[in-house]
């Protein structure tokens, strides 16, 4: 299985706009260091039999699958359907044409339905020939489930995120938490013995929505996890400081990361 990171940044990047100049806030974060410039979130994960599985479309994702070449998609996975993770959904009229059919989108129904409220037009039937507008077929799933998705089994499962929950999933030895602040013993049953583990860590202090780091380091503890890759990243968390700083077995994911596991 391959794993690669599009964005590791959180919902306004790296840097942030504004700055003293105009041209970002970098907050602790290094200019000079490339790997400190993040995207927002989202990841592929490609099988073993060549499918790939987009987790969330990033307002990013058009850049993210150029800059990683990757060209085409097999099917969409949603955690929920926050704007950093969903703003990209026009892009995938262009994974349609690559495809010539419509592809399934798979999240729960509030947030399948929070989608359709956004981008009605993607969930209209597709009338071929051609494509001008993204056309999605959704499947609606539930936490505690196991579904298959562009021929990946994954466990799914239920994450705390602020006032809200986002999906959080595992296939094989790898898992993937983005945006979370919360997991409960189901959850934590699910990611016990995994291998590879990519988990959202905004920043170094507590936050009202996403965990921070001293939590996941808990967490990995917990689950025995072999490698831990922090995404989601705020700019309170610098790249050589992480390296500096940082546990051997856990480590900054950065755009453009591929994971072989």
């Amino acid at each position: 299985m391959r794993v690669t990171m599009l964005g590791s940044g959180g919902s306004a990047g790296v840097p942030m706009l504004g700055g003293r100049d105009g041209r970002g806030d970098w907050g602790q974060c290094d200019p000079r260091e490339p790997r400190n410039r993040r995207t927002r979130s989202s990841i592929v994960i490609e099988g073993d039999d060549g499918r790939r599985l987009l987790v969330d479309t990033a307002p990013d994702l058009h850049a993210q699958l150029i800059g990683c070449g990757i060209g085409r998609i097999d099917a969409l996975f949603y955690t929920h359907a926050h704007a950093d993770h969903v703003a990209g959904l026009d892009e995938v009229r262009s994974l349609n044409r690559v495809l010539n059919r419509p592809i399934q989108a798979f999240g729960t129904e509030p947030v399948m339905a929070e989608i359709a409220g956004r981008f009605a037009y993607a969930f209209r039937p597709w009338s071929p020939p051609g494509f001008y507008r993204p056309v999605i077929e959704p499947v609606v799933v539930e936490a505690g489930s196991v579904i298959e998705a562009a021929g990946l089994r994954l466990e799914l499962f239920t994450q705390r995120h602020g006032q809200g929950t986002t999906l959080g999933l595992r296939t094989g030895r790898f898992a993937y938490c983005t945006d979370v602040m919360f997991l409960d013993e189901a959850a934590l049953e699910v990611l016990a013995g995994v291998d590879t583990w990519i988990v959202g860590c905004f920043q170094r202090a507590p936050h009202p929505a996403h965990a921070h780091l001293d939590l996941v380091l808990e967490w990995r503890r917990r689950i025995g996890a072999r490698r831990t890759i922090l995404t989601h990243i705020g700019v309170d968390l610098d790249w050589d400081w992480m390296q500096r700083h940082l546990p051997p077995d856990v480590e900054p994911g950065f755009d453009g990361c591929v994971i072989n596991t």
